[in-house]
């Protein structure tokens, strides 16, 4: 009988391990997807542009339109997840992720490519914090919870990358309406997987927090639009004057400002205030606004270094990133090990300190450089540093946090990264620009087209140069922070 009941309860681990299994395979397929999204359709914007005639500054909207919706409705998909049933809301999320990826395959114009971008950021902004949810309610706390944690925090750290290489693998041999096609026997097999592997869990009653929506919603798109408008453009032309600029980050400050105080005032708050009594994820949100900062300007820069200035193709351009994704996944995996026997501040520290020595290597870059004497070593440095960041950064935000308020905490933390990566594309793009056209300017005086061309491209790397040592600058606030905030405890992390 013993052995019976010894038999019965491995066979029983075994089919439990292995359903978690499926559970993590779900869930990291639903953020990869969500994440690699902001960046696949960028190596096909020239063929979405020639099939649907935009122009330079419309053209920007494939791209800002899924970035606004994604960052302004996160705070409210993460509190939908918790209000009403984080699977219900994850598959319906992935619903929606993946009609309108169809919608957006079949567009004829662009206005309906738009739409459906904007639909597409919707549904990612329900998946991604219930992602990060769902992993702190089905994986216990400890050793399981963190390999979980290594797997979410690969796919969100490499899914920029991958989505480089995705769009030009797609575009080289399919066609751009691929880059749109290809989410939706994705997404619906997610879905499907979904109801059957993710535990279900019962709605929470009470009162919905309009005010808060309202308020907390308009005020992070506002942010999101505003900065994603205000960069410098390639010609140097500065756009953080512009009347569109300005109302949008004056309604911003506006609209965050009634956002904080209905929250300290309502019952039945959307975002608790509670949460944000914890020093350490305050930390830990500012760590990854860091992070989604400095990630935006490598992997943008970078690709139009090796581009513009070196002449890659869009494909031979997403396999330039291929080292560094290796890394950053390899790095994530490793740092997931590492938190229970270290903590979590030893590898913040460590990680921050890689990825600002790797941007400041970045910023040395030269016109006539190479991607192995001058490109590689750096990006896979700075890609060894953003792995050991994420998990350990996930980890502390969701630490503690009672099973209701994961999904929120969840969204605070994905708000965090895609506010951050609006902000890197202004700051470091006003930076990069900036010094190219001055730079252009001063060697290409009275010397007509031919000149100002040279000049210009003498000038690229100059300007990205100082943009990564910009980016090498905020890194170091994660130094700062690790330093000043972080106290959590490894107990804590390692469900000892």
């Amino acid at each position: 009988m013993a052995t019976t009941l010894s038999a019965t309860s491995e066979v029983g681990t075994q089919n439990n391990r292995r359903h978690l299994g499926l559970a993590l395979l779900v869930i990291g397929t639903a953020q990869l997807m969500v994440v690699l999204d902001a960046t696949i359709v960028i190596v096909a914007q020239p063929h979405i542009q020639s099939a649907l005639g935009f122009s330079g500054s419309g053209l920007e909207w494939v791209i800002n339109a899924y970035a606004l919706t994604l960052g302004g409705l996160m705070l409210l998909g993460g509190r939908a997840g918790d209000q009403f049933g984080r699977r219900r809301m994850f598959v319906a999320g992935l619903l929606l992720f993946s009609a309108a990826s169809l919608a957006g395959g079949l567009a004829t114009s662009q206005a309906w490519l738009l739409a459906a971008r904007a639909l597409q950021g919707v549904g990612g902004a329900i998946v991604a914090p219930t992602a990060l949810a769902l992993i702190a309610t089905t994986f216990q706390e400890g050793p399981a919870r963190n390999r979980a944690m290594g797997v979410y925090s690969a796919m969100s750290a490499a899914g920029g990358a991958v989505g480089l290489l995705a769009g030009g693998l797609l575009v080289t041999y399919a066609s751009w309406r691929w880059v749109l096609f290809v989410n939706v026997p994705i997404g619906i097999a997610a879905a499907l997987a979904a109801l059957v592997v993710l535990p279900s869990a019962a709605r929470r009653h009470g009162r919905f927090d309009l005010g808060g929506a309202i308020t907390g919603t308009g005020g992070v798109a506002a942010l999101v639009y505003g900065l994603s408008n205000a960069a410098t453009s390639a010609d140097g032309t500065s756009h953080w004057g512009d009347a569109n600029v300005l109302a949008a980050l004056t309604a911003s400050v506006a609209l965050l400002t009634a956002f904080a105080v209905i929250e300290a005032r309502s019952h039945h708050a959307l975002m608790p205030v509670r949460l944000l009594r914890s020093r350490d994820r305050v930390g830990a949100m500012v760590i990854m606004l860091a992070v989604g900062t400095v990630t935006s300007g490598v992997f943008f820069f970078v690709n139009l270094l090796v581009q513009d200035l070196w002449g890659y193709s869009p494909l031979k351009a997403g396999l330039a990133f291929l080292p560094m994704t290796v890394v950053l996944v390899a790095g994530s995996f490793a740092a997931a090990r590492l938190v229970p026997r270290f903590g979590a501040r030893p590898l913040l520290l460590t990680g921050g300190a890689a990825v600002a020595g790797g941007l400041f290597w970045l910023s040395q870059m030269t016109q006539s450089g190479t991607y192995a004497g001058q490109l590689l070593l750096p990006m896979l440095t700075t890609g060894a540093g953003l792995g050991l960041l994420f998990v350990p950064v996930s980890l502390v935000a969701l630490a503690r946090v009672a099973d209701g308020d994961s999904g929120i905490a969840a969204s605070l933390l994905n708000a965090a990264r895609q506010v951050g990566t609006a902000i890197g594309l202004a700051i470091l793009g006003t930076v990069a620009w900036t010094v190219v056209a001055d730079n252009a300017r001063a060697h290409a005086r009275a010397g007509g087209a031919a000149a100002w061309q040279a000049a210009y491209q003498h000038a690229l790397p100059i300007g990205f140069d100082r943009a990564f040592l910009v980016a090498a600058g905020i890194a170091l606030l994660i130094l700062v922070v690790a330093i000043a905030a972080i106290r959590v405890r490894r107990a804590d992390l390692s469900g000892s």
